[in-house]
């Protein structure tokens, strides 16, 4: 009676959160599309002051998010289930781990699998570009940007939501944790603040992510097929998505976002297999092996290093904080839908396959094209530096012309590329729709409707106006607010945690306050 008595009083409350995100949704998006510069500006600004102003607090948050994640996957609430003791995982662990990695990061590995390692070994912080030790340092910044600290921080935002939602019988809400720390009106008001929040930087995040691969299709499209790269070119493309993300959102949460999600790993890894055995796999096997040594034995020095010494400010604010903000803005998104499909699964078990597994998968990922990259700048034709320098989005396509039938791999890219894009929407759709309907784990088909309508507007606006930086500059914005969020979530998830180890009969009591 509890559990349904807190469900009818958030579903009283939705269309409040409902009208004003999709307003706020709207005036933002407006202005960009309107004053593209002026709210670039304005964001921007802030934006520079959080890389360079507060830069040691996105260092300190995020390791010490990684830290707490390794105290809960080893400590002594390792056994505790996110659901009753009873239960056991919604979903198999392949289908669990694939739908995961595609919401969290799948598209981002294609787009810089090849990019970034490059453009780390031509330009290493303080160090020569192009020699062995550059390389090296290329593949480890590399690792650190994709691994352990972007898997904590959605571990963590994601556990505190599937803890409360799950052991606890409370709603699947940004606010969730708040509300047993905060009461009465006052906390009412601060907890509608963090969903509306956490509503924006979904929208925001996903219009920029969205338009990004977009461009990313449509270069290899150019690469590929020879297609002239125009605007008409990039809205077809958004077209199909669209059609695509609002059927798969149409079919529910086990079977489109499932099932696209376990197509999108069969064909990533089908490509990863192809280029380690048809490209250098000797050299491929040997960076894979250096660069797990390599991450595990500096990744204590790399998680506190900031070069106040060097003057590499600069550097760092443009890559490794953009990082971690960024992954902190996607916090409330990918960690609403990690939640939402972790339902069962012990503590443990949530940690390590939420945070080491997509790890391992990344590093060989990044050891394999990135370090075919290298290999072909250091001991092949080259050519991809330029390329990279000029243009990132073809980088991909241009480096798959180097494998036996490169246009058909080109073409494959291209495929699993879109597929990756409509898995992010759908689940962006899914969790915007959870939200509207108050933490409903199986939210209505017209809310999806609303809000995949919704993020398509946004990132045609963002596609026509070519204003890719004010979606990204509004989410990631949104991270330092979110930030405070969350440490106020772990602080109730530690102190309730903390209180059912005491008293494990008590359990249910959170919910039957509230």
């Amino acid at each position: 009676m509890a559990q349904e008595k807190t469900h009818d009083k958030k579903s009283q409350k939705f269309p409040a959160l409902l009208v004003i995100s999709l307003c706020l949704t709207a005036i933002i998006g407006g202005w960009g599309l309107m004053d593209p510069e002026g709210m670039t500006g304005a964001f921007g600004g802030f934006t520079r002051y959080m890389l360079r102003g507060i830069s040691w607090y996105w260092l300190l948050i995020t390791t010490g998010l990684v830290i707490l994640s390794a105290y809960m996957a080893f400590g002594p609430y390792g056994h505790i289930r996110l659901g009753k003791d009873h239960e056991r995982p919604e979903f198999s662990t392949a289908s669990w781990l694939a739908m995961l990695f595609a919401s969290g990061m799948g598209a981002g590995i294609l787009f810089w699998g090849v990019a970034e390692p490059i453009s780390h070994f031509n330009n290493p912080p303080g160090m020569t570009g192009g020699t062995a030790a550059a390389a090296r340092e290329a593949i480890a910044i590399t690792n650190l940007h994709w691994g352990i600290h972007a898997w904590s921080i959605y571990c963590i935002c994601a556990l505190v939501i599937a803890y409360f939602s799950f052991r606890r019988d409370m709603g699947s809400m940004i606010s969730t944790p708040l509300r047993v720390l905060f009461k009465g009106r006052a906390g009412n008001s601060l907890c509608t603040s963090a969903d509306v929040l956490g509503v924006l930087s979904v929208v925001f995040g996903l219009a920029g992510s969205l338009t990004m691969g977009i461009f990313q299709i449509r270069g290899g499209l150019g690469t590929v097929f020879n297609i002239e790269s125009t605007t008409q070119l990039s809205l077809s493309i958004m077209l199909a998505l669209f059609v695509c993300y609002m059927l798969s959102a149409s079919t529910g949460l086990s079977k489109g976002i499932k099932i696209l999600s376990q197509l999108n790993m069969l064909i990533a890894i089908g490509i990863l297999i192809l280029v380690i055995v048809t490209g250098p796999t000797l050299f491929i096997m040997e960076t894979f092996i250096t660069s797990i040594g390599e991450y595990i034995s500096r990744l204590p020095k790399m998680a506190f290093k900031l070069f106040p010494y060097e003057g590499l400010s600069d550097w760092m604010s443009g890559w490794t904080l953009t990082y971690l903000i960024w992954w902190l803005a996607w916090g409330p998104f990918v960690g609403i839908f990690i939640a939402r499909i972790s339902r069962g699964r012990t503590i443990r078990e949530f940690c390590i396959g939420v945070i080491l597994v997509p790890t391992l998968f990344s590093i060989i990922w990044f050891s394999a094209f990135g370090g075919t990259a290298i290999y072909i700048e250091m001991y092949g034709g080259g050519g991809l530096s330029e390329l990279v320098s000029t243009d990132v989005s073809s980088a991909l396509f241009t480096f798959l012309n180097h494998f036996p039938f490169g246009e058909a791999l080109g073409a494959v890219a291209c495929v699993l590329i879109f597929i990756f894009l409509v898995t992010s929407a759908d689940s962006g759709t899914f969790v915007l729709s959870m939200m509207a309907m108050g933490g409903n784990l199986n939210p209505a088909l017209r809310y999806k409707m609303i809000w995949g309508t919704l993020i398509a507007a946004i990132t045609v606006s963002t596609v026509v106006s070519g204003s890719v930086p004010v979606a990204r500059a509004m989410a990631i914005t949104g991270a330092l607010p979110f930030s405070v969020i969350l440490l106020l979530q772990i602080v109730a998830f530690m102190r309730e945690i903390r209180k059912e180890s005491r008293d494990p009969s008590g359990q249910a009591s959170t919910s039957e306050q509230l």
